[in-house]
């Protein structure tokens, strides 16, 4: 899993300002020539309106962060600022990112403001955050703890910020959202237009070179790997780009033109060019993509000579199935 370059322009304290100035008095780590324990951190006070299994991912990324300083102490002051120091997931990414996405003129003031309303006061939003890191903890074998995702994998730092983004667009706030989009492309190389709809449960694995168009729709528990294209055609306008069904794996380098559905549980091959509809639970392969196996089409990878064959072979055999 890729993860992101730090490109923060500001000092974390500055950044946090008077909204997280309550929970910035914790002792800071005092580090010797003996590996220091986490237990000198003081424990914030609980969130607001918290409790119950939503908080559960935020006690395991604070019990991660904690273990991560005594492994490596000198990485406490890091830690205490990004998390420790927060009260709840809501305020430490809103802050990260804000960090992440601030410039010479765009103090990260700005983008925390905007972050926090939205994290803290949008229910679908808080319950999407969490449903994305158990996707990168479960779907991602890079992925070794809750806190490493929050912190580093900016394919789930570029989606946070989309869902902002997001609903900045569709109240009519158009501006900003198109500079949360403008930043997120720049820091973390993953353009994703504010118009576009995203469920929950999202992997974006490694994230580089991601792009998705203004109409284009993800329903929830999708992969998505780097350089993979969501986009028009450049022959019409309006409604253009693919609608994404559940469940569904897009291997990287792939190109999903067009306004075209790719259906629940469908899996499209590494570097694949999708220009038509793929149905549910079914393999495309190649370029142009191909059907293989599905429900319509029950033939297994593994079982196909035809892989054995030279190319023109294979699309001679296959034609029937071209999508």
């Amino acid at each position: 899993m890729a993860t992101s370059v730090d490109n923060s322009r500001i000092d974390a304290s500055k950044c946090l300002g008077d909204i997280s100035s309550t929970y910035w008095s914790i002792s800071r780590p005092c580090f010797s020539d003996v590996c220091p324990s986490a237990s000198f951190l003081t424990q914030p006070d609980r969130p607001e309106g918290g409790g119950g299994a939503e908080e559960d991912v935020w006690d395991m990324i604070r019990e991660e962060a904690q273990a991560d300083i005594e492994q490596e102490p000198v990485l406490g002051n890091y830690y205490v600022s990004t998390i420790l120091s927060h009260n709840s997931l809501e305020r430490a990414l809103a802050a990260h990112l804000a960090s992440k996405l601030s410039g010479h003129h765009l103090p990260g003031n700005i983008f925390l403001e905007v972050f926090l309303s939205f994290f803290s006061g949008d229910q679908e939003v808080k319950g999407a955050i969490r449903e994305d890191l158990k996707a990168a903890k479960e779907r991602d074998p890079a992925c070794v703890s809750f806190v490493h995702c929050l912190l580093n994998f900016k394919g789930f730092l570029a989606c946070q910020a989309h869902r902002v983004a997001h609903k900045l667009w569709t109240s009519g706030r158009r501006v900003m959202a198109l500079l949360i989009q403008n930043r997120v492309s720049e820091v973390f190389a993953v353009d994703i237009h504010p118009g576009a709809r995203i469920g929950r449960g999202i992997l974006f694995d490694h994230a580089t070179g991601v792009v998705i168009g203004e109409t284009a729709v993800i329903g929830d528990n999708v992969s998505i790997l780097h350089n993979v294209t969501l986009g028009g055609t450049g022959k019409v306008s309006g409604d253009r780009h693919p609608k994404i069904g559940d469940g569904v794996l897009i291997g990287a380098g792939t190109q999903v033109l067009g306004n075209v559905r790719v259906g629940d549980g469908a899996k499209i091959g590494a570097g694949s060019v999708v220009l038509k509809e793929v149905p549910a639970r079914t393999t495309a392969v190649g370029n142009p993509a191909r059907l293989v196996g599905g429900k319509m089409n029950p033939i297994k990878l593994d079982s196909i000579p035809s892989f054995c064959m030279d190319h023109s072979s294979f699309i001679s055999e296959w034609s029937d199935y071209t999508i």
